[in-house]
C-alpha cells in the first residue's frame, strides 16, 4: 500500500473491504482477537502514513453514498467511504452543498475530516467543524453513536480524530442550501501579501499561490451567489485550456524539465505567473472549489496566527532566494476561521495555511525541513494529512486541549487497536 504522492509505503497483513458497518464490526473484532492493529484508508490522498498499517487495512470505498437527509435541519447523514467529488452532486441533488472545501476532491469524507481538510475563507472553518454526528466503530467491537445529544463530549474529538479513536463509518454534516460561486482570478504583485487578510475580509473565500523565484502572485477570489442567480460558466475549451492542459499537462512538462536542466525553472515559472489563472466565471460552488491535480507531488501545510502571513511567506521567499532551489511548485496562500475542535489546526485561533510542495520525484526534506523551522517559529502546527516532522512531545503545548484528546483515545482505545506507527510519533504510546 502506498499513498498517492507515493510519500509513504506500508506492507499490511491482510486488507478486508467490508461492504456494510455490521462487516466492519466483523474485522474490528477478529483483528482484536487475534492481536493484529486496524486501519481504515480512505483514497490514500494524504500524504503522511497517517492511514498505513502493517496490521489490517479497512478498505471503506463500499460504504458511499447518503444514508438519510434531515431536509427541515439541511443535515445529511453519509457513510464513511463517500468521496467528496461524488458527495457533491448527491448533496445537490437534495438542493444542497457543503458550506466550504478544499482545494481537492479525491478524499473520502472520513478521511478528509479525520485528518482537518480545509478551505479558505476568514468566515468558514474547516470540514470537521461541519460534523454533527458521527458513528464509529470501537476498538471492542461496538457501533458508538456520538452526538448533541449523545456523548457529546466526545463530539470535538470524534470530529477530527486521526483515525485513532475507532473507524468512523457514518457522519453527519451540517449543509447549506445550494450555491453558486462567482470566480476572479488574477495575477498580482507579491507586494498583496502585506494586504492579504485586508483583502481575504473583503470577499467570501481569498487564496493565492506564489511562484517561487518570480514576484508575482496568482489570486483567486470567489463570491458566493444564490443559485437562483443568472450565470455563465467556463466553456468546456476555456476549462481544458485552463485546468487539463496548462494546469496539468504543461506544468507535468515543466516538472520533468526541471529534474534534467533546473535552470530554466525560474524562466517557466516566470511565464506561468504571467499567463496562467486569469479568468472570470460563477458555477455551483463545488465546481470552482475544486480543481484537477494530475501530477503527483509532496506536501507540508503549516496553520499559522493569522497575523503572521506575511512575515512568514516573506521568510520562505528570502529561504528559497538564499540556498539557490529550484522550485517549480507554487506555494499556497490560505486562511480559516477559529474554532474549537480540539486538533484543528485553527483550533482558538484564526489562521492562515501556507503550503509547499515538490514535484514527487524530488528531494523535498530540505525545503521542507528549512520551511518547517520556519512555520515553527511562528507557532505553527502542521496539517494532519500532509508531511512533517513533528512529534507528540513538541506538538502537545500547541493545542489547548492535546491532554483531553488523549484521555479519549484512552478511553476508547486503551490496548491502541487503532494504533499505527504515524499515532505513535504525533499522539505517543
Amino acid at each position: 500500500m502506498r499513498t498517492w504522492g507515493r510519500t509513504a509505503t506500508a506492507v499490511p497483513v491482510g486488507v478486508s473491504r467490508p461492504t456494510t458497518i455490521d462487516g466492519v464490526v466483523t474485522v474490528v473484532r477478529a483483528a482484536r482477537e487475534h492481536g493484529l492493529t486496524v486501519k481504515a484508508i480512505g483514497s490514500a490522498h494524504s500524504f503522511t502514513d497517517i492511514a498505513l498499517t502493517e496490521g489490517v487495512l479497512l478498505d471503506l470505498a463500499a460504504l458511499s453514498g447518503i444514508v438519510r437527509v434531515d431536509a427541515e435541519r439541511q443535515r445529511v447523514t453519509v457513510l464513511a467511504g463517500t468521496a467528496l467529488h461524488a458527495l457533491s452532486p448527491l448533496l445537490a441533488a437534495h438542493g444542497l452543498a457543503l458550506q466550504n472545501m478544499g482545494d481537492i476532491d479525491r478524499q473520502t469524507i472520513a478521511g478528509a475530516t479525520s485528518t482537518g481538510t480545509h478551505g479558505t475563507g476568514l468566515g468558514f472553518r474547516g470540514l470537521a467543524t461541519q460534523i454533527t454526528a458521527a458513528t464509529l466503530v470501537t476498538a471492542h467491537g461496538q457501533v458508538l453513536r456520538v452526538s448533541e445529544a449523545e456523548h457529546p463530549e466526545l463530539l470535538p474529538a470524534v470530529q477530527l480524530g486521526l483515525g485513532a479513536l475507532g473507524v468512523l463509518v457514518e457522519v453527519e454534516l451540517q449543509c447549506v442550501p445550494a450555491f453558486l460561486l462567482h470566480a476572479e482570478e488574477r495575477g498580482e504583485p507579491f507586494a498583496v501579501v502585506d494586504e492579504f487578510l485586508d483583502r481575504a475580509a473583503a470577499v467570501d473565500h481569498f487564496e493565492a499561490y506564489w511562484w517561487p523565484h518570480t514576484e508575482r502572485l496568482s489570486t483567486k477570489s470567489n463570491t458566493r451567489l444564490a443559485l437562483e442567480t443568472p450565470y455563465r460558466p467556463l466553456g468546456r475549451l476555456a476549462e481544458w485550456w485552463e485546468d487539463e492542459f496548462f494546469g496539468n499537462g504543461l506544468h507535468w512538462l515543466t516538472c520533468q524539465l526541471g529534474l534534467v536542466a533546473p535552470p530554466l525553472t525560474p524562466g517557466i515559472n516566470r511565464l506561468a505567473a504571467a499567463l496562467y489563472g486569469k479568468r472570470s466565471y460563477t458555477a455551483p460552488s463545488h465546481e470552482v472549489f475544486t480543481s484537477p491535480r494530475r501530477v503527483r507531488f509532496q506536501e507540508m501545510e503549516y496553520a499559522i496566527p493569522a497575523e503572521a502571513l506575511a512575515p512568514a511567506i516573506r521568510e520562505v521567499k528570502r529561504l528559497v532566494e538564499r540556498e539557490g532551489w529550484r522550485v517549480s511548485f507554487p506555494v499556497e496562500l490560505r486562511v480559516a476561521a477559529a474554532d474549537d475542535t480540539w486538533l484543528s489546526t485553527a483550533h482558538g485561533r484564526q489562521s492562515a495555511y501556507i503550503a509547499v510542495h515538490r514535484y514527487w520525484r524530488e528531494d523535498a526534506r530540505p525545503y521542507f525541513t528549512a520551511v518547517e523551522h520556519i512555520m515553527r517559529a511562528h507557532d505553527g502546527r502542521p496539517h494532519w494529512g500532509k508531511l512533517h516532522g513533528r512529534t507528540a512531545a513538541d506538538l502537545a503545548p500547541e493545542y489547548p486541549r492535546f491532554g483531553d484528546f488523549l484521555a479519549v483515545r484512552d478511553r476508547l482505545d486503551p490496548d491502541r487497536v487503532f494504533a499505527n506507527a504515524y499515532t505513535r510519533r504525533v499522539l505517543g504510546e
